[in-house]
């Protein structure tokens, strides 16, 4: 047995692209975790649609057993995900180790989530084993980025790690780091224990299988975990464990997991809101403790993340709203992220509010219900929660269609935004100020780049902000961001009316000074694709009771008999005209148009 001494628990955090994928691939082959035969790339990047993107979206534990100097080592690696969007998942894994190699790509050297991430490892008291990747390619700048590097940090260029995750050069030297540098398991400072032989592990993620239920991905912080009854302290669900075991990268079923390291316990729990991110797992202990003292046993868990972009989701086609509630819940158990509320749409019918921390992790996650549960759906247009004062009272609004027409106050969230560019850049990046509604704070330099620091409102990470500022900069600059407060913002609601009747799912909070565009262009798009009915059909755009865009689609024509062509009796066709006129008055009176989802699918588009 491996004493708790020799084990090493580790992350790799990058930015996007850096090569974290590839540089988990050579550890696994250089530890002899996954045999010759069956490697692949992005070995660790389990999800199609990781495969498919190239990007890391779920973190991925994984033991490997190493002999250093002739000393046995367990390894616990986590891969984690790059993208701001996934920035919770990153900070899920700093929790669980002691220790993160902090990996920078050589050609394109500190980018944005590289600070973001630094400083997430640096509060969590990591070790940080810096390494500058991509030696091995011709347009990579090694010397300039490894300064930069050691400047960031405050240590000496000589304990700058350069590799090739691709070629494996310098992987065995930044291995041996990870086992000389990083601390063995620290045990939580916990001043409030109130039993010594109670074993306590926390969840950091976790899936669910058909078979075994929910599997809780566990760091064990005192004690050890068998099959056994367990507990966990914040859903007070008790429990017996079908298997426990670790990741290697599959799952390896074992006796125990112990004191320090990273494992799983499958624990055959079928309810998704029993088992939660942060949570606490408990085995019973030969002292029976009160519900009080279990509660002070809890670990520091996560701060829950906060959803920053809500949109409705709608099933289409085959899909059955039960289906869609359903695959949300089994997303959400490895998703701590995810968020969701009923919603509902006269056209569509049943639906979920869900909430996103941005538009990456929507995307994701639409692509997920399609992939992996084979899922048709609509959604809505993306919002974002304001808060407004009415009639002196202060409330939060997530639903367009509940905000008021004329609020005394509105507050929108705001975000910090960090913009690194090459300092050529800099004036094209600056030009987005006025398009974005950015307000500049700052501009240091760090290494070759600058860094930009900015305030901007939530709403404009919503539109195209990410694909404007890879194209000012020829996908040079990057940008990180996190909710910043708050301040007043000059909204209004802009509501779509189609024969005088509103329709909610099209409702939206727009900026004022783009009020009338969007009204304009969205009228005109319903114009398209709405048929032409016996009665005319008014589409309008309204803000605060006053109308700023209208279109109108002229009724049907109907042929007046053999009357309607050349010739006939003209006293009979004007009889005959005035009373279609009548019938069309009566039925423009009660006239109702029900929009199609076929309609809102195209609305709806980008």
């Amino acid at each position: 047995m491996i004493p708790d001494k020799n084990t090493r628990n580790f992350v790799i955090i990058a930015h996007i692209d850096s090569g974290k994928s590839t540089l988990a691939d050579r550890l696994l082959e250089v530890t002899g975790t996954v045999p010759e035969r069956s490697m692949r790339e992005q070995y660790l990047d389990r999800l199609p649609l990781e495969r498919e993107r190239g990007i890391t979206i779920k973190m991925a534990p994984v033991r490997m057993n190493h002999e250093y100097a002739g000393t046995k080592y367990i390894l616990n690696l986590i891969d984690t995900p790059g993208h701001s969007d996934f920035s919770y998942e990153v900070s899920r894994a700093l929790t669980a180790v002691e220790g993160a190699i902090l990996l920078i790509d050589g050609t394109k050297g500190i980018q944005a989530q590289t600070l973001s991430n630094l400083r997430g490892a640096q509060k969590a008291g990591l070790t940080i084993i810096p390494a500058v990747n991509k030696i091995d390619l011709p347009a990579s700048h090694v010397e300039d980025v490894i300064a930069s590097t050691a400047e960031l940090l405050g240590v000496q260029k000589e304990e700058i790690f350069r590799i090739s995750a691709k070629t494996g050069t310098g992987v065995k030297e930044l291995l041996a780091a990870v086992v000389l540098k990083v601390p063995p398991p620290r045990k939580m400072q916990d001043l409030n224990a109130v039993a010594e032989n109670v074993s306590r592990a926390l969840i950091f993620d976790s899936l669910y299988d058909d078979h075994k239920g929910i599997i809780a991905f566990v760091r064990v912080f005192d004690g050890s975990f068998k099959v056994e009854d367990m507990e966990l302290v914040a859903s007070g669900a008790r429990f017996r464990p079908k298997e426990v075991g670790y990741f290697s990268p599959d799952l390896i079923v074992t006796s125990e997991i112990k004191n320090g390291e990273i494992g799983y316990i499958a624990t055959g729990l079928k309810e998704p809101a029993l088992v939660k991110i942060g949570d606490t797992v408990l085995a019973d202990s030969k002292d029976e403790l009160a519900r009080g003292e279990k509660e002070r046993l809890a670990l520091s868990g996560y701060r829950e993340p906060g959803p920053v972009v809500f949109i409705s989701f709608y099933p289409d086609g085959a899909t059955k709203f039960d289906d869609l509630k359903r695959a949300f819940e089994k997303l959400r158990l490895n998703d701590a992220a995810l968020s969701f509320e009923p919603d509902s749409n006269d056209a569509l019918g049943r639906g979920l509010k869900v909430g996103f921390l941005g538009q990456l992790h929507f995307e994701i996650t639409a692509s997920r219900l399609k992939s992996e549960y084979n899922l048709e759906f609509l959604t809505s247009f993306p919002s974002i929660a304001y808060r407004i004062q009415d009639r002196g009272v202060v409330t939060v609004i997530k639903q367009p269609q509940d905000f008021p027409d004329k609020p005394e106050k509105v507050w929108e969230p705001m975000v910090a935004l960090e913009i690194l560019a090459p300092k050529e850049y800099l004036s094209a990046v600056l030009s987005l100020q006025t398009v974005f509604d950015i307000e500049v704070a700052d501009i240091k330099a760090i290494g070759e780049n600058l860094l930009i620091e900015s305030l901007m409102p939530l709403r404009e990470l919503i539109r195209d902000f990410d694909d404007r500022l890879k194209s000012v900069s020829q996908g040079y600059a990057s940008f990180t961001y996190e909710i910043a407060g708050e301040r007043e913002a000059e909204v209004e609601k802009l509501e779509i009316l189609v024969v005088n009747d509103v329709v909610p799912a099209l409702t939206r909070i727009v900026p004022k000074k783009d009020l009338e565009y969007e009204g304009r262009k969205t009228v005109e798009k319903l114009k398209e694709l709405l048929p032409k009915e016996q009665f005319s059909q008014a589409i309008q755009a309204r803000s605060q009771g006053r109308i700023i865009a209208r279109e109108t689609i002229p009724a049907m024509k109907k042929e007046l008999g053999n009357f309607g062509k050349n010739g006939g009796d003209r006293t009979r066709k004007m009889k005959l005209w005035k009373k279609q006129q009548k019938g069309k008055e009566r039925l423009q009176s009660t006239a109702r148009v029900e929009l199609s989802p076929e309609v809102f699918r195209e609305i709806l588009k980008k």
